[in-house]
């Protein structure tokens, strides 16, 4: 029997760790309660935690803030379209397309490995929380090679 093929990228445990992270740092931080949500590359997502309190809602920004950098490979706040163009692409992608602050793309070495979302509190706070998460998985890997 073969094996499975597997996409690259982020392993659940990678995906675990990023989510963890970034509550815990909208936590450090005082923010409300944040969803936070790591997709792989083919925008599926791997893991998708919302923290006591938080607005249920906020489940679904967070995916969709990820998956909009995964279509536009850039972080969804850096996005200058017009409106009618993101009402299209919000047709086009079921609602997942948010061109607000949230979502990031995760990296190494230039390739994408997925990306992270976060919704919940202001749209900055959430795109500091999930940015100071990656930043820290990334120091973390670097301890662990």
């Amino acid at each position: 029997m073969s094996e499975t093929p597997r996409l690259p990228g982020l392993t659940l445990a990678d995906a675990d760790w990023l989510v963890a992270s970034a509550l815990a740092v909208g936590a450090e931080r005082g923010y409300p309660p944040l969803a936070v949500a790591v997709l792989d590359v083919s925008g599926a997502v791997i893991v998708l935690r919302r923290a006591d309190g938080g607005m249920p809602m906020t489940s679904r920004i967070a995916v969709a803030k990820a998956r909009t950098t995964l279509l536009t490979l850039q972080p969804s706040g850096q996005l200058a379209l017009p409106g009618a163009i993101v009402d299209s692409i919000q047709h086009l992608n079921g609602g997942d397309f948010v061109p607000f602050a949230g979502g990031i793309l995760i990296t190494e070495d230039g390739v994408v490995l997925g990306a992270a979302g976060a919704s919940g509190a202001h749209a900055t706070e959430d795109e500091g929380a999930v940015q100071t998460a990656v930043d820290r998985w990334h120091e973390y890997r670097s301890r662990t090679k």
